[in-house]
This record gives C-alpha cells, sequence and structure tokens, in this order.
C-alpha cells in the first residue's frame, strides 16, 4: 500500500474511514474558559483604574503647592484644637492639687509666665505691621521687596517689647515664648506651624510707657519707620487697657542651640 494514500479499515462489503483525532476533554476546555474570562476581567480593572487616575477621581494627594499649604494648614489647626482641649483638661484637673513641697507658690507662678505656659492678663501695647499698598507713585528705585513687612521688621519689633520689660507676648495671637522661631516666606509668616498674612499683630503685657521707649530705642525699629515714611508701610502703636494671652501649648524643648560665640562643629 503506497503511503500517500490514507488509512482504511472495512466492515462487511462497505469501507469506513479511519476516526479523526478524539476531541478534546471537558475538563480541559472549562479551564481554558475560565481563564479567558479571569483575563478579560482583570483587563477591565486595570482599564477602569488607569482611568480614573487619569481623571483624578478621588485624588488624596495635591496637585501644586497652594493645596499642599492649604491641606496641611487645614491639618495643623484640627490638631492645635485638639491640643487645645487636652491642654484645657490638664490644667483644670492640675489646678485641684497641691504645689510640691518645698516649691515656692509665687516661684512657680513667676517662672510660669516667664515660660509662657500660663495664660496672662495685663495692660501693655498693641503694635501693628502691614504691607505698604501694591500701587503708588514710588520712586523708581523702590522694588517689590520693599513693599512688605520682613522678617526682620518683625524680629526687631519682639526683641524691642522684651527689652522694654515685656512680661509676656503674642504674635497673631500665638503665645512667643523663648524658644519660638517665626519666619517669613514672601509676605506670609509660619509661626509654630500656621501660616499667616499682613497685618501682623504683636501684642505686649508690661508697662506701656516703658515698651514704647523700647520701641523708639530699637534701630531695626527707627529702620522700619523709614520706610513707612518712604513707601507707606502700616504701622501702629496702641495702648491697650487689658490684654488676655493664651498659654503656650507647643513643646518647649531646645533642640538646637550653642553659647553665644562658640564655632558649631
Amino acid at each position: 500500500m503506497d503511503d500517500a494514500t490514507p488509512a482504511s479499515v472495512t466492515s462487511g462489503d462497505q469501507p469506513v474511514a479511519a476516526p479523526a483525532q478524539p476531541p478534546a476533554p471537558r475538563s480541559r476546555r472549562l479551564r481554558s474558559a475560565v481563564t479567558v474570562a479571569l483575563v478579560l476581567a482583570l483587563s477591565g480593572l486595570m482599564f477602569t483604574a488607569n482611568a480614573r487616575l487619569a481623571r483624578g477621581d478621588d485624588s488624596r494627594h495635591p496637585e501644586n503647592l497652594v493645596q499642599l499649604v492649604d491641606r496641611e494648614s487645614d491639618r495643623v489647626a484640627d490638631l492645635a484644637e485638639q491640643v487645645d482641649a487636652l491642654t484645657a483638661e490638664v490644667a483644670r484637673l492640675s489646678s485641684t492639687g497641691d504645689a510640691p513641697a518645698g516649691v515656692d507658690p509665687d516661684l512657680a507662678a513667676r517662672t510660669a509666665v516667664a515660660a509662657g505656659t500660663t495664660p496672662v492678663t495685663g495692660r501693655g501695647v498693641s503694635v501693628t505691621l502691614d504691607d505698604a499698598p501694591p500701587e503708588g507713585n514710588y520712586p523708581p528705585q523702590i522694588r517689590p521687596d520693599d513693599l512688605v513687612v520682613h522678617q526682620q521688621d518683625i524680629q526687631s519689633v519682639v526683641n524691642a517689647l522684651w527689652a522694654g520689660g515685656a512680661e509676656a507676648m503674642t504674635l497673631q495671637g500665638q503665645r512667643v515664648t523663648a524658644t519660638s522661631a517665626f519666619r517669613c516666606a514672601g509676605n506670609i509668616l509660619l509661626l509654630h506651624g500656621r501660616v499667616y498674612s499682613p497685618p501682623y499683630v504683636v501684642e505686649a503685657v508690661g508697662d506701656p510707657e516703658a515698651l514704647r521707649d523700647a520701641l523708639d530705642r530699637s534701630p531695626g525699629v527707627q529702620v522700619y519707620k523709614e520706610y513707612v515714611d518712604a513707601v507707606n508701610l502700616g504701622w501702629s502703636v496702641e495702648d491697650e487697657p487689658e490684654i488676655e494671652m493664651p498659654g503656650y501649648q507647643g513643646a518647649l524643648e531646645l533642640r538646637y542651640a550653642r553659647p553665644a560665640g562658640a564655632v558649631a562643629s
């Protein structure tokens, strides 16, 4: 028989063709169908996720620096409210206890005022600094940077008030302590994790006359007043018969410091 001739069998007198390949088992066909369905389902989920990311739906991340600052400022404000509530509760519970043995209550009270941890009420002064109007008939040599309140301006006021005998102080309503640090970025103020815009208000409890004299003697304040006259920067000093100041709610530990004149390692 020729090798190219297909094989056949006979049944009686009639030839019968050889059977074709046996069909695939049912279990194999079922697994193939399930695999294809899973691949299609996963592909659909991936396409849906990519589309949502492309649209930015339910995005938890800010798209720019302004959104980041706003979100973080809101978060800090919420945490600060929680701290205030817990601090008030601690103060309420502590007020019922006796002072530690051997501690002068008057000395403890003065120390708390100096540290800024206790509320203070008394007469003093209020100093307000503000940016100049953005539009004005300014000389050509005046730069935009000359029209805003800077960090050194606020620092000069704060240092002068301390030198004038201020017992307690606030900046934008936040208690200022020996470890307080603030920084200006453009025309915004960063203090205790919060962001503030002008006008900037510094309040100090103490003898109003002595505090005013200290402001007048400060070289930094005198420079600021020159720009008040030149470009109309905001400046006012008001006597206050009674100022109520909250206690400082943050940590008082000083992490990085060295004696004056010491060389950093």
